[in-house]
């Protein structure tokens, strides 16, 4: 009988440890695609400052 609860104990203690790794991971994931999100703010005003540079240079 007491194996029975230990093997219970240990099932539990695991999916707990399942539940907050997948909290974690989507956390990270978040925090990724904000940085994807950033990223290609960064490159359209990468964009447009280049557009602004062909824009000077061809009025020359």
């Amino acid at each position: 009988m007491i194996w029975v609860l230990v093997f219970v104990g240990i099932a539990l203690g695991g999916i707990v440890m399942l539940i907050c790794y997948a909290v974690w991971l989507a956390h990270k994931a978040a925090d990724l695609f904000s940085e994807f999100e950033m990223l290609g703010t960064r490159a359209e005003e990468l964009g447009d400052l280049v557009g602004q540079l062909a824009l000077t240079s061809g009025n020359e």
